[in-house]
């Protein structure tokens, strides 16, 4: 068994932490398949807490047969975190982890983190955007999103780091950062829901296709423009953007991002590059 806890929260759980996690009740944001995610209290302050029961041998053989690793448990959120926090990229904070069982298709594991309160998603943030005139401030806060957006993208594709699910939804923006109430001010903009987050020496190509094109549909009704997504492919790629508007890698984004949003509403995107 594996059992990692910051000191205040094993005290409080009593002499079996392990189980007291996994019987937890709390505010249940999501149940799927094996995993449930729920917000907790522990000691006066809220956590996030995922816990995995096992995903079972059918959706592991489903997954290999795909040429695709299953997802086994919290470990692979937990390894996420840290190599996040290893390159700057501001995402979770990990309270404590645990995992027990050797059969993997019934192991049993769970991730804590602390609660990021007082935050909006990108998601909500630009729901309107493609439908309301904006103004100085918005397209000031448009551009610094896209650039900081860009950044974590680069930082984690050049260093062999793919998300899985990379959409607007899955970034969260404190409502205090400095960089709404002033230009040029920080934003501080934190990656979440890492648990498909894969891991290697390089990033592989369909991959980066994959995340970016996620990216893409998922801003499609933000009131994206062609010269947004111009900005967009330089600061990704860091390159001029004659060499950039040839290659296949953003033709292929476009289809993918194309395919995303027929799935998702029944109809076509306006691409506005």
């Amino acid at each position: 068994m594996i059992l990692q806890l910051e000191p205040e929260i094993a005290q409080a759980l009593g002499a079996d932490p392990f189980t007291a996690l996994m019987q937890l009740p709390g505010e249940v944001y999501r149940a799927t398949g094996g995993r449930q995610t729920l917000r907790v209290e522990i000691a006066g302050q809220a956590y996030f807490l995922k816990r995995h029961h096992g995903v079972g041998w059918r959706e592991i053989w489903k997954n290999l047969l795909h040429l695709r690793l299953p997802v086994l448990g919290a470990a692979t959120e937990v390894r996420a975190i840290r190599r996040l926090t290893q390159l700057h990229v501001p995402t979770l904070h990990c309270a404590g982890w645990g995992q027990r069982g050797w059969n993997p298709a019934r192991r049993q594991s769970f991730a804590l983190t602390r609660a990021l309160d007082d935050t909006v998603s990108l998601e909500d943030l630009c729901a309107d955007w493609g439908h309301t005139a904006g103004d100085l401030a918005r397209l000031r806060l448009k551009r610094a999103l896209l650039r900081q957006l860009a950044g974590i993208a680069r930082t984690l594709h050049e260093n062999g780091v793919n998300h899985r699910d990379f959409y607007l939804c899955h970034f969260l923006l404190r409502r205090d950062s400095p960089g709404l109430r002033e230009p040029g001010g920080r934003l501080e903009l934190h990656l979440i829901d890492l648990h498909r987050v894969q891991l290697r020496a390089r990033t592989p190509h369909r991959w980066r296709v994959k995340d970016i094109a996620g990216l893409y549909f998922s801003a499609l009704d933000a009131g994206l423009t062609r010269t947004d997504c111009l900005r967009f492919m330089r600061l990704y790629s860091a390159a001029a953007l004659r060499t950039e508007l040839g290659r296949a890698f953003w033709r292929q984004v476009r289809r993918q991002a194309a395919r995303l949003y027929r799935k998702a509403h029944g109809r076509g995107p306006r691409l506005p590059l």
